[in-house]
């Protein structure tokens, strides 16, 4: 009941950081925080540490953004790093450039691994939780999976996760989900995907003279700037201008055939980085939370990984409405809600 308490209150201030009430008052620690230089293998990253006033050994848990280029300073991400804290774990979020450049890379996975590691040396209480979000959650069961990074790793809690790139390029390209059975499920698939995978691989669709221009006018509207996009056009060749022009408009149907060679072509890439058949070795305990009708990765990612991860390290699977892509969802059934405070509960207990 205390860990029912304890989800109850971390959701609440997950949609609302500043939500009051007894039961919030009573399971709420005051939160410090501290910009971290991380010192990793290849490099310091920047990072941040969120401290819960009045714990004195707080289990450490690890928070990895998803594809955003705001990294740690994504409000979301920044309530949920606060909430966490606020429920009594030492929570560090680390940037990850590549996420924070929307590329899922290879790279990430050191980075992904390593700050379970100094965290635990930091806190000195054990190896510590790690919650991967939307792209992040695949490389972090990479992470899992690899020997070198699994000891510092006490559990792993995936949010939107996925199991296979390629499989998830292609929904973001069909607008069709690919199920385990064999079967497909439709329903629209968000076009900020699409796009994503056109940045990571622009030389497949736009000519070298563009390839500048296309970046910066791509990036500019992936970052929800608009105007700065538009303004770049006029300095594209007439054949990529009017592959930016469908981008802009959100006409992913008329580039779907580009894109489906593009994803066949990147094959190999794409399963580098992805969960898929690499997960044998895996000693690590798994929680898997999915909202239903996440539109960029689809939950069917998750019924994927349900049967890909070792029974034995897989705690608990919920697909949910009441969960979007990234966030509680506030329109959720009363049922609903109590099926996910009780999911994050048993994620908490694992923590400790």
């Amino acid at each position: 009941f205390r860990y029912d308490l304890r989800s109850y209150s971390l959701l609440i201030h997950f949609l609302n950081p500043r939500a009051t009430g007894l039961l919030l008052r009573w399971e709420t620690h005051p939160v410090e925080t501290q910009e971290i230089a991380l010192p990793l293998t290849h490099g310091s990253v920047r990072a941040r540490l969120y401290i819960p006033s009045g714990v004195a050994h707080p289990p450490g848990m690890v928070i990895v953004h998803g594809i955003h280029h705001l990294g740690i300073d994504e409000p979301r991400l920044v309530s949920f790093a606060r909430a966490a804290a606020g429920s009594g774990y030492a929570v560090l979020t680390p940037e990850v450039a590549a996420l924070a450049d929307y590329h899922v890379d290879g790279t990430s996975i050191a980075t992904i691994g390593e700050s379970p590691a100094w965290l635990q040396q930091r806190l000195g209480t054990g190896p510590v939780t790690v919650v991967g979000v939307s792209f992040a959650g695949g490389l972090s069961l990479l992470a899992a999976s690899d020997p070198r990074y699994a000891p510092h790793f006490r559990t792993l809690l995936l949010m939107g996760a996925y199991d296979d790139l390629a499989r998830v390029s292609r929904f973001l390209a069909t607008s069709e989900a690919e199920l385990p059975d064999g079967g497909r499920e439709a329903y629209k698939a968000h076009d900020y995907g699409a796009a994503i995978f056109v940045y990571s691989h622009l030389n497949q669709f736009f000519s070298a003279g563009d390839l500048d221009v296309a970046h910066l006018a791509l990036r500019d509207w992936l970052w929800e700037r608009p105007q700065d996009a538009q303004a770049l056009l006029s300095q594209i060749s007439p054949a990529g201008r009017a592959t930016m022009d469908l981008l802009l408009a959100r006409q992913i149907g008329q580039l779907r055939a580009r894109l489906l060679d593009a994803i066949q072509a990147n094959r190999s890439e794409l399963s580098a980085i992805s969960p898929e058949g690499k997960l044998g070795d895996l000693r690590v305990p798994v929680f898997v939370l999915h909202g239903t009708t996440d539109d960029i990765i689809p939950s069917t990612e998750s019924l994927w990984l349900g049967k890909e991860l070792p029974r034995k390290y897989l705690r608990a699977l919920l697909i949910t409405p009441a969960f979007s892509h990234v966030n509680p969802d506030k329109a959720a059934s009363w049922r609903d809600e109590l099926r996910l405070v009780r999911f994050l509960a048993g994620v908490l207990r694992a923590a400790n």
